[in-house]
C-alpha cells in the first residue's frame, strides 16, 4: 500500500478546467506561460506564447517565483494547535476537538504550500483508534485541497503489554492508515518494536515511518539491516540524537542508512513532542537537530518537516516548509536550491509521491512565492499562491506599506516600496 494521495470511494478527481500562468519566473532564470489541464502541467513556454484558450483562466504571476509545491513529511495533526488549551487545563481529545485542530492545522500548512501532508497520530491509550478516525475524517473533508495521509503511532509492542497494541496497529491499517509508524525509543525492548513495525508492514505492504531521536547506534544499524525487507521504503526521524554521538560513531551509522536506502526526516526547528516523553530526547534537550551535513556527505536521503506545530511541546511551531527550508540553508550550512530540495522534491520522495517539475506532463502541484531568486524567496516568503491537483487552492497576499514621517524630521523621499506591487497577482 504506497503511501500515495488518499483514493476515496467517491472518486475526487483533479480539476479539469485549464488554467495558464503568466509571466511566472523559474528557479533558472527563464519567465515563462504554464498552462495546466486535468490536473497536470500541459505546457511550458515562453511568456506570451500560450493562448488561454475557450473558457480557459488566466493568472498573472509577474513578480512571483514559481516552484514545486513542498510537502510535510512529519506532522502531528492530532496534537497540532493544543497549547493554548494546555494551558488552561487537560487538551480535549474527543473526536470533534481532534477533527477540527487537525483541519486548521493542515489548512495552515496548505496555505503555506505544502500541498500534501504525513501525519503521525498516537494510536492506544484512553483514546484507542478514536484519535485516527478523527484525523480520517479530517482528511476526507479535506479531499481536493490537500492530501492528508496518517502514520499510525502505537505506544507499546512487546511482552504482553504490546499484544493490544500490535491488534491495533493491524486495526489502524484497516482503518485507513497508510503508513505503520512509532516511536521505539518509548518500548522497553526498541530493537523488538522494530522488528514487530516491519513485519505488520510486509503483511500489509506498507511504507514505515518511525519517530526516533537516533541515540543508540546498535539500534541504528539493527534498522538498517532490516529496512531492505521493507519494498515500500522506511523513513526515520528526527533523530537529533545522532548529532550527540561520537564523529565516527554517528559517520558509521550514516552509512548505514545510506547503504540501506533509509530517509531521514530531519526538523530544523528543533524538537518535536508529538510522541516524545521523558528519556526519549537527546542528551541537550529536546530541541537539536539531526547532523545534516553528516548526514548528506554520508549519501543520506535527507528532508526536512516541520514537527510540532504550537502544541504543548512547542508552543510557537509555525508548520511552514519554507521555514524548515530557510533553517536548513541559513544554520545546516545546505544551499539554498538543496533546503528548498529536502522539503519538496526529497520530502515528496520520502512520502511516495510522484516527482514535480515545472514541465509538461508532470502533476500540477505547484507554489508561487513573490520573488525573483530562491534565496529571496526563503527569507521573505510572504505572498504565495498554492496550487494543487490543478486549480488554486490557496492564496496569502502581503502588502508591505511605511507610514509618513514626522514633519520636517526626514528630508523628502521618494515612493515608500511595498512588498507586493499594484496589478501584479492577488
Amino acid at each position: 500500500m504506497p503511501d500515495s494521495p488518499p483514493q476515496p470511494p467517491d472518486g475526487a478527481t483533479a480539476d479539469t478546467s485549464a488554467l495558464v500562468l503568466c509571466g511566472a519566473r523559474l528557479a533558472d532564470g527563464r519567465t515563462v506561460d504554464v498552462r495546466i489541464g486535468a490536473g497536470r502541467i500541459e505546457a511550458v513556454g515562453t511568456a506570451g506564447s500560450l493562448p488561454a484558450g475557450t473558457g480557459a483562466a488566466r493568472l498573472d504571476l509577474g513578480g512571483y517565483l514559481l516552484l514545486p509545491a513542498p510537502a510535510e513529511p512529519h506532522a502531528h495533526s492530532d496534537t497540532a494547535l493544543s497549547a493554548d488549551l494546555a494551558a488552561e487545563g487537560p487538551v480535549p481529545y474527543t473526536s470533534e476537538d481532534v477533527q477540527r485542530r487537525a483541519t486548521e492545522a493542515t489548512l495552515l500548512q496548505l496555505g503555506h504550500g505544502a500541498t500534501a501532508l504525513r501525519s503521525h497520530v498516537r494510536i492506544g491509550d484512553a483514546q484507542e483508534l478514536g484519535r485516527l478516525a478523527a484525523v480520517l475524517q479530517a482528511r476526507r473533508s479535506l479531499r481536493g485541497l490537500a492530501d492528508l495521509t496518517a502514520v499510525a503511532v502505537p505506544r507499546l509492542l512487546t511482552g504482553l503489554a504490546g499484544a493490544d497494541g500490535l491488534a491495533m496497529l493491524r486495526d489502524a491499517v484497516k482503518m485507513g492508515a497508510g503508513v505503520v509508524g512509532g516511536c521505539p525509543d518509548l518500548d522497553p525492548d526498541p530493537a523488538g518494536y522494530v522488528e514487530a513495525v516491519l513485519e505488520i508492514a510486509a503483511e500489509h505492504g506498507c511504507p514505515v515511518d518511525l519517530h526516533t531521536q537516533g541515540t543508540e547506534p546498535a539500534r541504528i544499524a539493527r534498522l538498517a539491516a532490516l529496512a531492505g525487507g521493507v519494498s515500500a521504503g522506511v523513513t526515520l526521524g528526527p533523530c537529533a540524537g545522532l548529532a550527540a554521538l561520537p564523529a565516527e560513531v554517528a559517520a558509521r551509522a550514516a552509512d548505514q542508512l545510506a547503504a540501506a536506502g533509509v530517509t531521514v526526516v530531519c526538523l530544523p526547528q528543533g524538537g518535536c513532542g508529538g510522541v516524545e516523553r521523558r528519556g526519549s530526547e537527546p542528551p541537550g534537550g529536546a530541541r537539536g537537530v539531526a547532523p545534516v551535513r553528516l548526514l548528506r556527505a554520508a549519501g543520506v536521503r535527507l528532508a526536512a518537516g516541520g514537527g510540532a506545530l504550537r502544541d504543548v511541546s512547542n508552543p510557537v511551531g509555525r508548520g511552514d516548509p519554507l521555514e524548515a527550508a530557510y533553517l536548513l540553508a541559513s544554520q545546516g550550512g545546505v544551499r539554498a536550491a538543496d533546503a528548498y530540495g529536502a522539503v519538496s522534491r526529497v520530502a515528496r520522495a520520502a512520502m511516495g509521491l510522484p516527482e514535480v517539475r515545472v514541465e509538461a506532463g508532470f502533476p500540477a502541484e505547484l507554489l508561487a512565492v513573490r520573488g525573483e531568486r530562491i534565496e529571496g524567496v526563503l527569507s521573505l516568503a510572504y505572498s504565495r499562491i498554492v496550487i494543487h491537483r490543478g486549480r488554486v487552492v490557496a492564496r496569502t497576499s502581503a502588502v508591505r506599506e511605511y507610514c509618513d514621517s514626522a514633519a520636517g524630521a526626514l528630508p523628502e523621499l521618494p515612493e515608500l516600496p511595498r512588498q507586493g506591487r499594484s496589478g501584479a497577482g492577488p
